[in-house]
């Protein structure tokens, strides 16, 4: 081919330049002097250009060349990914409802139970808890937005397995205006810090302190349990929920706080279950609230990509477990795990909805979604939740 003998001729001249170091005298404007071999290289390329007909702009002739012809590839590369980035949608929107059963749930506060001495410790209004116009609006706003399931913290628990005490009186008017929501008090604490599930003692004494809060407050309707962190396989958690299940009164629900199956975007075991564990603990509880979230991931359509493939996941490894899909409505400004403007009730709803668009039909197992938390959801967060998924 005729390209391939000037390619052939351009690189034997080079060659013969190279070996001999053959100095060319130079040309042009009738002064003695020598070419340097690189411009050898550039006046015998741009000669057998001319012989083939082929004209080349100086642009494009250094372009073609390295470091830049690389550099070029690279940006190619990477605006074809931000834009497949910007057209891709793995979330979805949904206007009307269909996804909202109105048994929703969400975690509370520590003032709604909490004694006087927590208020005292923590520097706290009691009349923002106490107050009975208070907790009939929290009640009013929990009912609107079909909220079903109420998690009050009474964390942490003490390192002999007592639970935090709760005032007694205060205990029974929340109750009273939360009829129509079950009402299972958020217990437990750090892992190894406060809480030892591994040991028999702790356990019984652990178990002992939730069957006297049930007999105190009868109308409780269970215990939401919450240890944390809890690595994948732990065996004494498994053995800490029989002994609950078999110790409480007979209909009292059995809540526990989940994490999230594993993922490469967050590599941390002890912050996430497999789908065997989440085979056992399902057999020993009647709820779970999944916490998707506290991820780290910094691009809000990977997030949605993410709570759409968990929803896919956690329904079915639960089997009959009644599921709850937690989402962060919380503000954890400068940590390194949450990422406010990712982590988001816009994101995780709408991945949730896409997630959950994928089944055939929506499972039976499926609640809904539990707001992480009651006392940083503001009105802008609850308007959105009512818009894109509540039932209208």
């Amino acid at each position: 081919m005729r390209t391939s003998r000037w390619a052939q001729s351009y690189a034997v001249q080079i060659t013969h330049i190279r070996s001999q170091k053959i100095l060319l005298p130079f040309h042009g404007t009738g002064s003695g002097g020598i070419r340097s071999e690189a411009r050898v290289e550039k006046t015998i390329f741009r000669n057998r250009q001319k012989q083939m007909g082929i004209r080349e702009s100086r642009t494009w002739y250094y372009l073609k060349r390295p470091p830049l012809r690389t550099l070029l590839l690279l940006l190619a590369v990477l605006l074809f990914l931000f834009f497949c980035y910007l057209v891709w949608s793995p979330g979805k929107r949904v206007y009307d409802g269909r996804y909202d059963l109105r048994s929703n749930g969400i975690w509370l506060q520590h003032g709604w139970l909490g004694d006087d001495k927590w208020f005292s410790v923590n520097r706290r209004d009691k009349s923002k808890f106490r107050d009975a116009k208070k907790i009939e609006e929290l009640a009013g706003l929990l009912k609107n937005h079909g909220i079903t399931y109420a998690y009050p913290h009474l964390c942490p628990s003490s390192p002999r397995g007592d639970l935090p005490p709760v005032d007694n009186e205060q205990t029974e008017k929340f109750l009273d205006a939360m009829e129509g929501v079950d009402v299972l008090p958020w217990i437990g604490g750090v892992y190894e810090g406060c809480c030892y599930p591994d040991s028999e003692k702790w356990r019984k004494r652990f178990v002992s302190s939730i069957v006297e809060l049930l007999q105190a407050h009868p109308r409780l309707a269970g215990i939401h349990v919450n240890i944390e962190p809890m690595p994948d396989n732990n065996k004494g958690y498994i053995l800490l929920l029989k002994e609950i299940k078999s110790s409480i009164p007979a209909g009292k629900i059995v809540s526990v706080a989940a994490y999230p199956p594993p993922t490469r975007w967050h590599p941390y075991p002890d912050v996430h279950w497999g789908k065997n564990y989440y085979f056992e603990i399902a057999n020993e509880v009647d709820q779970l609230a999944v916490m998707m979230y506290d991820t780290s991931i910094r691009l809000p359509k990977i997030y949605q990509k993410l709570m759409s493939d968990w929803t896919r996941e956690i329904i079915p490894w639960c089997g009959n477990t009644q599921v709850l899909l937690g989402v962060p409505s919380y503000d954890d400004s400068g940590v390194g795990y949450h990422f406010n403007s990712v982590e988001n009730l816009e994101n995780s709803i709408r991945g949730i909805n896409a997630g959950l668009s994928k089944f055939k039909e929506l499972p039976k197992n499926y609640s809904g979604i539990a707001l992480y938390c009651e006392w940083e959801t503001d009105e802008t967060e609850w308007m959105f939740f009512k818009e894109e998924f509540e039932k209208k």
